[in-house]
């Protein structure tokens, strides 16, 4: 049986933090809006890392992946300061569109209720008569 709360799980939280502190101190570039690291998951290897994130202005999200994915390198040198693993992750960063996805399944439930609630007063009204 696994245990609860794996070395890979403690890796990527650490690294899920640092990555934020970094983001915030050391990357410069002023086309990378407001960067929120939502996920981090590590292979069991730990040779992998992939970084899920938002941003805002989210316009330009595809830029982003770019910027994110060529300071990937320095982020790493970074994060192997931090680390005390043998091998620090390569990082691979991708735009999380779950919040986008959230918020557009909900306004089309909210439609669709609406819709039902306007056919069940619809219906109501024309049996009145």
């Amino acid at each position: 049986m696994p245990r609860e709360f794996s070395r890979g799980n403690r890796v990527a939280d650490l690294i899920q933090r640092e990555l934020a502190i970094l983001l915030q101190r050391e990357v410069k570039d002023p086309r990378l809006g407001m960067v929120t690291i939502n996920e981090v998951t590590v292979s069991r290897d730990l040779a992998y890392g992939d970084v899920y994130f938002t941003v805002l202005p989210d316009e330009n999200h595809e830029a982003c992946v770019e910027i994110l994915n060529n300071a990937a390198g320095f982020l790493r040198s970074m994060l192997a300061k931090v680390l005390k693993t043998r091998t620090t992750p390569k990082l691979r960063f991708h735009y999380d569109k779950t919040i986008k996805d959230g918020a557009r399944m909900s306004k089309a439930i909210e439609d669709a209720l609406r819709r039902d609630r306007q056919n069940h007063v619809d219906d109501a009204d024309g049996s009145d008569t």
